[in-house]
């Protein structure tokens, strides 16, 4: 059973639609698996069991050539889902019951995923750290007592226990690379627009994206496959069909040129992820590419970032202002920074992203991409809720942990988490890959070669301390 819960979602799909396993054994499994792992880890929060099943059971009745048909998945709990509980990790909406379905939810279910439940994630997604008063904490699976990282924490950790094939999540500041670097898991942030998004109170934000979690990059572009493609309803959205995904991952990396980064151009970095880290150069060297020390200018994208997050929270105002005693206190201190704004600054904000997203651009245009740190710190304490300082820097918000990523989020260019190793203590360490504007397919390429000649993600979690799976 755990088996099945194991192998790669492609193949998964495979066996079950060659009838060689049927529908039902494969959500038994999984169900079994959650059941079992999921008190330990408290990744998801809402758990339809019986629906899930009853579901396969009907697939098995018929013959489906949907490509995930009988796959169970269980959405990130900011997705809103028809009929099903979503809370948005706020108790403002703890018994919250949607009418609609996100445009991802539709669109996977019409590619046969069956839905298991909901994962967890902080409230309105706010930080890297998966914690919230409706369901309380989700735990690091290599080591109980850590972070998972966030905002896509409860979506990481089921993938790596074996709980979901594959996941969805979104990403903001780091939520889709973060937790995938801190769960030993692919976290892929692709290019804003890749997958639509609706409802949306803003149809033009393209700050943060949705984006898929595997355990393997050939299962992140599996998932994405049926992710990804236009929608009328989102304005934002690329022409390209998600069919572009489902092509073989294999490719010649002979000559290609690489910037290796180790810090960014300066940012705090923790020993422990420098150890981890460094030895892998050698692997993309040996991969053919000519590799060599470089650094963007990302300068300008602590301002623009900060600004246009502050702008796009303002989105929640009307929660605020009803609600202000129910939300946790970064929340509201985002929200008030966006009060804060003037239209001067809002203006430098999109001036400065716009540098920023140039200066990316040009940097490209000499390397094919960019190798750096996905964070600057390993999992840290679960009951803390963001770090404060990093190697003797002193952080001054709970978000500017996160610079590793959202330097990368403010480019607008696809970037990937994927495992790279482990501390001497055994927690997972990711590295960032990004590549040209619009290059998804690209950055999975160079994700999947790395991930071929490293094998780092076959470590489950295990041990006296991880006995999540």
């Amino acid at each position: 059973m755990i088996d099945l819960c194991f192998t790669p979602a492609r193949a998964l799909a495979r066996l079950i639609r060659t009838r060689k396993v049927s529908a039902s054994e494969v959500m038994r499994a999984f169900i079994a698996q959650i059941e079992r792992v999921n008190p330990k880890v408290n990744a998801i929060v809402t758990f339809l069991p019986e629906q899930a099943l009853k579901a396969a059971k009907a697939l098995d009745r018929k013959k489906s050539s949907a490509p995930l048909a009988g796959l169970p998945i269980a959405y990130k709990d900011l997705v809103p889902t028809k009929g099903i509980r979503t809370t948005f990790g706020s108790p403002i909406y703890a018994d919250h019951v949607p009418t609609e379905n996100h445009a991802i939810v539709d669109r996977l279910s019409a590619a046969g995923a069956i839905t298991i439940g909901k994962t967890n994630t902080p409230e309105f997604g706010a930080g890297s750290q998966t914690f919230n008063e409706v369901f309380g904490a989700t735990r690091n699976p290599y080591d109980l007592s850590k972070t998972c990282g966030g905002s896509s924490g409860g979506a990481a950790v089921a993938v790596a226990c074996g709980m979901l094939p594959f996941a969805d999540g979104s990403d903001l500041a780091a939520s889709l690379r973060n937790p995938g670097n801190f769960c030993n898991v692919v976290g892929f942030r692709p290019t804003p627009g890749r997958v639509p998004n609706w409802p949306a109170v803003n149809g033009w934000q393209t700050l943060s994206t949705a984006g898929p979690i595997g355990r393997t990059v050939e299962d992140v572009a599996f998932l994405l496959s049926a992710m990804a493609g236009p929608d009328p309803r989102s304005p934002a959205s690329i022409g390209e069909p998600g069919a572009v995904f489902n092509r073989s991952l294999k490719r010649d990396f002979r000559k290609a040129r690489v910037a290796w980064s180790r810090d960014l151009g300066g940012l705090p970095v923790e020993r422990a992820v420098t150890d981890v880290l460094e030895p892998q150069r050698k692997i993309f060297t040996q991969l053919g590419c000519v590799v060599e020390d470089a650094e963007p200018d990302l300068a300008a994208a602590t301002e623009a970032f900060h600004t246009l997050r502050a702008l796009g929270f303002l989105d929640r105002l009307p929660l605020y202002r009803k609600h202000r005693g129910k939300l946790k206190d970064t929340v509201i201190w985002n929200i008030e920074e966006g009060l804060a704004l003037t239209g001067e600054r809002i203006a430098r904000g999109n001036e400065l992203r716009t540098q920023v997203f140039h200066r990316m651009r040009t940097f490209l245009e000499k390397y094919d991409f960019l190798l750096c740190p996905v964070n600057q710190v390993v999992p840290f304490p679960v009951d803390q809720p963001y770090p404060t300082e990093i190697a003797g820097v002193k952080m001054d918000n709970y978000i500017d942990w996160m610079k590793s990523c959202y330097y990368i989020t403010t480019t607008s260019h696809p970037a990937i988490s994927v495992p790279a190793g482990f501390t001497p203590e055994g927690l997972p360490v990711g590295l960032q890959i990004v590549g040209r504007y619009r290059d998804d397919f690209g950055v999975l390429q160079l994700a999947h070669a790395f991930e071929e000649a490293t094998q780092h993600w076959k470590r489950r979690p295990m041990g006296k301390r991880q006995e999540a799976a």
